[in-house]
This record gives structure tokens, C-alpha cells and sequence, in this order.
């Protein structure tokens, strides 16, 4: 039996993924110790229940959500953001509910009825109308004359609907980005008399990343219902975009066509979102000042269309899910870390970063530096994490590869050199320079922004594993000299 047992001790010593004590600290083992699958599983799961509507930041799902997130950092005792106002960074978020959408299109040959979501999808902030109009082709729906570029040259989009795809003439050119802001797209086609804009996806979706803009109603619809659009310039749209991709020139066009479009929605402009905010005090009195931030969004899509819900169990009640877990690992440290430890989970999110974007510009004044941000989006599908890193400081790189010895889940990585309209919540702290590590798992994320976003789809172990590296790759950067 002793021979057994060594062998077994071998064995262990072995795998790198083992947790061995003999590497980490009696009270690191311990905290470690306190990740399992179902802890961040359960978690994810009341996230994504019906209970919160979808979390749409601003609305009562949303809030509800986020005072259960808090009454959680409470109860493994973080400290608040804020002594009075408690664990929730309120900040102003309008949003729109799309009770009702429907769209026909009119095509030389008769109608055709689209149905939700699998063909068209309202932008879930469009406001309300019940319009026929005609429709035009506009490319990527960019209009930049100082880049000497001008989807819209040609054509006349007032009192039309706009098609166009998403994207840049040139994906390399990083002078384009602004353009491909859906508020800038959508103000672009607005001021120039358009109904709305009709995205061009290959599968619609839902979809808030933008404004609520008055009488302006934008939709998408999938490329294979446009292909019926364009079937009267003997086109498609696989042949139209890679045209555009090798000219990287506008190719646009009116069509016979028309479409019939009604939306029954409710903008709400006063509404308020909230950060989640709880804090890990640092030990060392002259690193206490200094913080580690980790973070995920809270929030998704919401209910819309007569009771469609967008759970977002994987995004990213996941990446939230693994931000508390790591809270509630960090909180059992007898021995907490040199350099404090922020947990934010942020709002709105799916607007465009605009709670992280938030808490960026209002960071607690008394932490003087953020040592490093560490952030976690759509990290429930898989088998494998798969991280973006900043490469300065290279301390970084090595504090993760130290963790993966241990936690053994991470399959790709990358270096993070530049960030653009399409980031997740790290974006807005590696723009004041903070070191970034950015987590996701390997996917394949096949129900992104549906309604089959469900708990189902959800692997407790890459939660688990996800957070172990999490956890000891921030301990450890919060920890060092």
C-alpha cells in the first residue's frame, strides 16, 4: 500500500494540472482550494434564468440582477465601493423594449414575410413606425470624405431605408474604425434623411450597441433573405461583399425593391445602470494604493418581442459568474495580497462599454495606479481558455503561464497591441495603460446573442478551470514586489 501511495504522489507531481501544495502557499492552496464546477455553474445559471429578464442594462432585470450580484459581495465580506452608496456605481443608461416587429419585403416578383429572429431582427433600440420605403445598397454604410471614402456618393437615402454590411473598406486600416461605430453609421444614415439602417448579417441577432435616435428604425436581416433583395441586379451577397473587400471602393446602388417595416417599441431616457463594485483591501501599506482590477459584463440583451428572451448564459453571465467565483476564493485568503483587488461586473456592455467606459473615467481616487486589469467575456463554452495579454510588462506573460502550470486549461494566446470599436471591457483601462489580460474560452459559442444562449450550453468545468487561472494569475500579479 506505502509503494501505491507513492506512486500515486509521482503521479501527481506529474500532471501539470494538478494542485500541488508544495508550490503554492498553505492559505493560496486553501483559497484555491474553494473553486469547484458547480460554484460558478450555479451562479451562471440564476444569472441566465428568467428571473432577470435577460439583464438588460437600465431595466428592472437588469437591477435586480445586479442588487443579488451585491448582496454576494457582501456576504463573503469585500468591502464597497462606497461607504454610503454601498456596492452599486449607478450611471445614466436609456433603453429601449421592441415589443412588437415585423418586415415584408416587396419585391418585383410579389412579398415576401420575413419572420423573427431567423430572418430579420429589430436593432433592439429602433423606435417606433409602421413605414413603407424604398431601399438602398450603400456598401459598408460609411461616409468619409477626409479618408476620401463615400459609401453614400451617388445615391439618395432620404425617406429610404439603408442596406449595407458591417465592417471597413480596408480591416487594416485603422483610419476607418471610427466609422465602423454603429452610432456613428447609424447618425451618418440619419442625417442624411434615411428611415433606418438594414444590416447585412449572416444571421441576425440581437443587438443594442447604439443610440435610440427619434423616428429612426434600424433592423437586420440575414444574407440569405438579401440575396432575394439583390436577385433583380443578378447579385448576391457573398459576390457584392468580396467585390467590395478586393476594390476597397463604394459600389452602390438603388434597388426596385421595397420593404414594409412596423416596430412597437418604448424608449425609456432616463434610464440608470449599475456597476457592481466590491474590494479586496491590500496588506502591504505601500502597495495598499495600487490595484489589480478584475472584471466581466453583467448585463445582455433583455426581453423583447412578446416575451423573447435573451438569457446570456455565456455572454456573459459566464465571465461574471468567474469573476465572482474568484471574488469568493479571494475573500478566503487568511493573507490577503500586497496590492488591493478591485471585482467590478459593468453595465452595459452590450451598448458599447459604456459601464466599464464609465468606471474608467470615475475610478476610486484613492487607488493611485491599476496595476493590471483582468477580464473575463464568454468563457462557459468549451474546453480550453484562450487569453489576449498586453506584452509589457513581460512579468505578465510569465504570471500567466505560472498559473496555466497549475490550472493547465489555457490552448491560445495572444498579444494585445491595439483596441478598436469591436473590444470587450478591458478596452477602456489598457487605454489609460493599465497591463491587460483578456479571457475567453474556445467555444464554439454558437448561440451568440439568441435566445439559445441558455444555461444548457453552459461547461461547469471550464467555469472551474477559467477561474483557477484567474485566480492565481492575479494573486500572483497583486502579490509581487
Amino acid at each position: 500500500m506505502r509503494v501505491f501511495n507513492v506512486l500515486i504522489a509521482l503521479l501527481i507531481l506529474a500532471c501539470p494540472g494538478a494542485v500541488r501544495g508544495d508550490r503554492l502557499s498553505k492559505d493560496e492552496h486553501r483559497a484555491y482550494q474553494t473553486i469547484i464546477p458547480m460554484s460558478p455553474y450555479d451562479y451562471c445559471k440564476k444569472l441566465a434564468s428568467d428571473e432577470f429578464a435577460g439583464r438588460l442594462t437600465g431595466d428592472k432585470g437588469y437591477t435586480a440582477a445586479a442588487k443579488w450580484a451585491a448582496s454576494k459581495f457582501k456576504e463573503w465580506k469585500l468591502a464597497p465601493l462606497d461607504v454610503k452608496e454601498g456596492y452599486l456605481q449607478p450611471f445614466p443608461s436609456p433603453y429601449t423594449i421592441v415589443d412588437e416587429a415585423a418586415m415584408t419585403l416587396l419585391l418585383p416578383r410579389g412579398e415576401l414575410a420575413l419572420k423573427a429572429p431567423d430572418d430579420f431582427m429589430p436593432v433592439l433600440f429602433a423606435a417606433s413606425g409602421n413605414v413603407t420605403a424604398g431601399l438602398v445598397f450603400a456598401g459598408w454604410g460609411i461616409s468619409a470624405p477626409a479618408l476620401g471614402y463615400d459609401d453614400y456618393a451617388g445615391i439618395d437615402p432620404a425617406g429610404k431605408f439603408v442596406l449595407c454590411f458591417r465592417g471597413t473598406p480596408d480591416p487594416a486600416d485603422t483610419a476607418f474604425e471610427y466609422y465602423d461605430q454603429h452610432r456613428i453609421r447609424m447618425r451618418t444614415a440619419k442625417d442624411k434623411g434615411a428611415l433606418g439602417i438594414i444590416y447585412l448579417y449572416d444571421k441576425p441577432n440581437a443587438h443594442p450597441n447604439g443610440d435610440w435616435i427619434e423616428g429612426f428604425m434600424p433592423a437586420m436581416i440575414g444574407e440569405r433573405v438579401a440575396d432575394s433583395l439583390f436577385a433583380e441586379k443578378g447579385l448576391a451577397c457573398a459576390a457584392i461583399k468580396k467585390s467590395l473587400g478586393e476594390s476597397k471602393k463604394p459600389a452602390s446602388f438603388p434597388l426596385e425593391s421595397s420593404v414594409h417595416y412596423r416596430v412597437v417599441s418604448r424608449h425609456f431616457r432616463d434610464g440608470v445602470g449599475y456597476n457592481i463594485v466590491g474590494i479586496i483591501e491590500g496588506s502591504d501599506p505601500n502597495l495598499e494604493n495600487e490595484c489589480v482590477l478584475i472584471g466581466a459584463h453583467f448585463d445582455h440583451c433583455g426581453r423583447h418581442m412578446n416575451g423573447m428572451i435573451f438569457p446570456g448564459a455565456n455572454d456573459n453571465a459566464s465571465g461574471s459568474a468567474v469573476v465572482m467565483e474568484i471574488a469568493k476564493a479571494f475573500a478566503a485568503l487568511e493573507k490577503k495580497p500586497k496590492r488591493s483587488i478591485v471585482f467590478a461586473l459593468f453595465g452595459g456592455e452590450e451598448e458599447g462599454l459604456v459601464g466599464s467606459t464609465f468606471f474608467a473615467e470615475h475610478f476610486p481616487a484613492r487607488f493611485t495606479k491599476i496595476a493590471g486589469m483582468f477580464n473575463f467575456d464568454m468563457v462557459g463554452e468549451g474546453d480550453g481558455a484562450s487569453c489576449g495579454y498586453t506584452p509589457e510588462p513581460p512579468e505578465l506573460l510569465a504570471a500567466l503561464r505560472d498559473a496555466d502550470a497549475r490550472a493547465s486549461t489555457l490552448k491560445n494566446k495572444w498579444e494585445i497591441k491595439h483596441v478598436g470599436v469591436r473590444s470587450s471591457d478591458f478596452a477602456p483601462f489598457f487605454l489609460k495603460g493599465a497591463p491587460c489580460v483578456a479571457c475567453f474560452s474556445n467555444g464554439p459559442h454558437l448561440a451568440y446573442h439568441e435566445a439559445g444562449d441558455t444555461i444548457y450550453r453552459i461547461n461547469p468545468d471550464i467555469l472551474a478551470d477559467i477561474a483557477r487561472l484567474g485566480f492565481l494569475a492575479s494573486y500572483r500579479w497583486a502579490n509581487r514586489q
